[in-house]
């Protein structure tokens, strides 16, 4: 059976722990870099959005319109930088537009 301690702890602490207990961290990575593209790209890019996924440093975007990828690939420095902002670390070294 878990111990239990007796302390309080804030929930955010709480689960911070936990995150960290079960290794969860490159999950959680994931879910956040998805969330962080959707906040600041916002609706009109969200709508031609397929497809977010995030593995190793290189975060993977699938979009259904040529134009607008070729749009946001001339920035992509500018995108990549504003992720890992939002985010608050250096998660994302790549950004590859399919």
């Amino acid at each position: 059976m878990a111990r239990r301690d007796n302390k309080n702890t804030s929930m955010k602490d709480a689960l911070s722990a936990f995150i960290q207990k079960n290794k969860l961290e490159k999950g959680m990575d994931k879910v956040d870099a998805r969330d962080a593209w959707a906040r600041l790209m916002g609706n009109g890019v969200n709508n031609y959005t397929t497809e977010i996924e995030l593995r190793f440093d290189t975060l993977y975007v699938s979009l259904s319109s040529s134009v607008l990828r070729e749009e946001l690939s001339l920035g992509k420095s500018k995108i990549i930088r504003m992720i890992n902002e939002e985010l608050g670390k250096e998660l994302v070294k790549k950004l590859v537009l399919r």
